[in-house]
């Protein structure tokens, strides 16, 4: 698991590359909800994409020194920068990542970076749909909450 200065390095990068290759993206998450004031997470760098992005994305982060993979989960993308992961989420559970992820998001400057961040209704929301029965762990969706 990386820490946080790392997580934040990984975040400029990656944000920079998509940028530079024009692809839109929502960066969301536990960091979504720490640049508008929660708690520091050590945990991964989400960036919300629409699907057709996603494939652009990817590419980005390749054509930038990131290891990238598909995994079997038809949901994300992931990229890796040394220890950090990168999830390029697209299908998350509720459905693909619309125009109206992106409209609502609000753009922030988050380590120097201007970047659109997801509302923290939408980190709420894509938080709770994840849970399911066999792993209710509450744990993330409090602390989002909470700050």
């Amino acid at each position: 698991m990386a820490d946080f200065p790392e997580l934040l390095d990984t975040l400029k990068r990656s944000a920079a590359a998509l940028h530079d290759s024009n692809v839109p993206f929502v960066l969301g998450g536990g960091l979504a909800c720490w640049a508008r004031g929660g708690p520091e997470t050590e945990h991964d760098v989400d960036y919300m994409v629409r699907p057709e992005d996603a494939q652009r994305a990817l590419d980005a982060l390749e054509e930038a020194g990131f290891k990238t993979e598909k995994p079997p989960e038809n949901w994300l993308y992931k990229a890796y920068y040394g220890d950090v992961l990168i999830d390029l989420i697209f299908n998350p559970q509720g459905g693909p990542v619309n125009d109206g992820v992106l409209e609502r998001a609000e753009e922030l400057e988050v380590q120097a970076v201007r970047m659109l961040v997801m509302t923290l209704e939408d980190v709420m929301v894509t938080k709770l749909l994840a849970l399911h029965e066999h792993e209710v762990d509450y744990d993330n969706v409090l602390e989002v909450a909470r700050s």
